[in-house]
C-alpha cells in the first residue's frame, strides 16, 4: 500500500506542475539608469552598450555604428556576419529596419545590466506565443553580451538561432 501511495503522490505532484502559472519577466521603470557604474572603465562600457541598445538596435541609426562597434566586430549570432559591414548589412538589408531620426530615451524593456572586466550583459524580457496553448503566451529572458575594446564593442553573443 505504501508503494501505491507513493506512486499516486508522485503522479499528483507531476500533474500539478502545469497548474502553476509562470511569473512574467518584467523590466525596470527606468532602463537607462542601469547603464551606470562607479568604476570608470565599467561605466564607459555600460554607456557604450546603452548607445548600441538605443541608437543602433532601437532607432536603427546604423550609419553611426562605427561610433560604438569596432571594424572587426566578431559576431556569434548565426544570422549576421562578423565585421562592422556584416552587422550593418544584417540590420539594414536583411531585417530592413527603418531608421528613426529622433531617438530620445531607451524604450526597450531591460531587466538588468551587468559588467565585469571587458564584458557587458543586458537582459531583456521576451514574450512569445505558447506553442502548446493557443492564445496564451509565455515569458523568457533574452540577453546580449558585448566584449569591449577601447570603449567599442568588439565581440557579441546572444541566444539567437538560425532564422527560418
Amino acid at each position: 500500500m505504501k508503494t501505491l501511495t507513493q506512486i499516486f503522490a508522485s503522479l499528483m505532484l507531476l500533474s500539478s506542475f502545469s497548474l502553476f502559472a509562470q511569473e512574467p519577466v518584467v523590466g525596470v521603470d527606468d532602463p537607462e539608469s542601469l547603464f551606470t557604474d562607479s568604476d570608470p572603465a565599467l561605466h564607459r562600457n555600460k554607456q557604450a552598450a546603452l548607445h548600441i541598445m538605443r541608437e543602433l538596435l532601437q532607432c536603427n541609426q546604423w550609419d553611426r555604428a562605427d561610433e560604438w562597434l569596432t571594424d572587426a566586430y566578431i559576431q556569434h549570432n548565426p544570422n549576421a556576419a562578423s565585421g562592422l559591414a556584416g552587422v550593418i548589412y544584417y540590420f539594414t538589408e536583411v531585417m530592413n529596419r527603418p531608421r528613426v531620426d529622433n531617438c530620445g530615451k531607451l524604450t526597450t524593456e531591460v531587466v538588468s545590466v551587468t559588467a565585469e572586466d571587458d564584458l557587458v550583459t543586458v537582459m531583456m524580457p521576451r514574450r512569445y506565443p505558447h506553442p502548446r496553448n493557443e492564445g496564451e503566451f509565455y515569458y523568457t529572458t533574452w540577453f546580449d553580451t558585448w566584449r569591449f575594446v577601447d570603449g567599442k564593442a568588439d565581440e557579441h553573443w546572444d541566444p539567437a538561432m538560425v532564422n527560418p
